[in-house]
């Protein structure tokens, strides 16, 4: 079971005051699925780590909504004409959320995997929302911005690339692209700089480019 907490918030484009639930705790997951997608017992709480203001669409997980977060007049303009006509009366998804909020991190110079990590979150919620064109959408923009973190071999620490780069195999075997997804499984073994830690990850590649199954664990 997924405990919840109200928190105040400030929006650091409009001022608005508003209140937000954030995950207090979890009462433990149901296993990770091939994509590292957890699911809890009861009430998913992947929606909650992220908050929207409803006023403006400025969005961000909660130190976003800090007194030291710095707001430039482009930041705020961006904001107001790209994000504040997308909101709608009822309360906005998971998937909106981790959307305004990538945008938001991108418009703020933050680095490809933080953004990477935002939109495989926003395909995670597209599947608890059985939002499957979305879902897809979300897959490619993490698939990209890995991709992209990857090409910056300063970004990715040696020991996360083989893990990475087999995420990203996976996110294309679930778009559908099984040729691109084949090839990024292929690399895996490349990447691993400890094999008889990471040997799982060479095992997993392989079985998901041949022969996929949907559960890790």
């Amino acid at each position: 079971m997924t405990t919840l907490h109200l928190i105040e918030l400030t929006c650091p484009i409009c001022a608005v005051d508003f209140r937000s639930q954030t995950v207090v705790a979890t009462n433990g997951y149901g296993g990770k699925r091939t994509d590292f997608h957890e699911r809890a017992t009861g009430m998913q709480p992947l929606p909650f780590f992220v908050h929207l203001c409803t006023e403006c669409g400025y969005a961000g997980v909660t130190r976003d909504f800090g007194d030291d977060v710095e707001i430039t007049d482009v930041l705020r303009e961006q904001v107001w004409t790209e994000l504040a006509p997308s909101l709608q009366h009822a309360l906005p998804s998971g998937s909106l959320k981790y959307e305004h909020a990538a945008k938001v991190a991108e418009w703020q110079g933050h680095d490809a995997r933080y953004l990477a990590d935002l939109f495989l979150r926003a395909a995670w919620c597209c599947v608890d929302e059985g939002d499957t064109e979305a879902e897809r959408f979300f897959r490619r923009k993490a698939a990209w911005r890995f991709a992209d973190a990857l090409a910056d071999f300063g970004a990715v620490p040696p020991e996360e690339r083989a893990v990475l780069t087999y995420l990203i195999g996976e996110l294309w075997r679930r778009i559908g692209d099984h040729e691109q997804a084949a090839g990024w499984f292929e690399q895996v073994a490349d990447e691993v700089t400890e094999p008889a830690a990471q040997g799982w990850v060479i095992e997993v590649a392989n079985q998901q480019r041949v022969e996929p199954r949907e559960w890790f664990t």
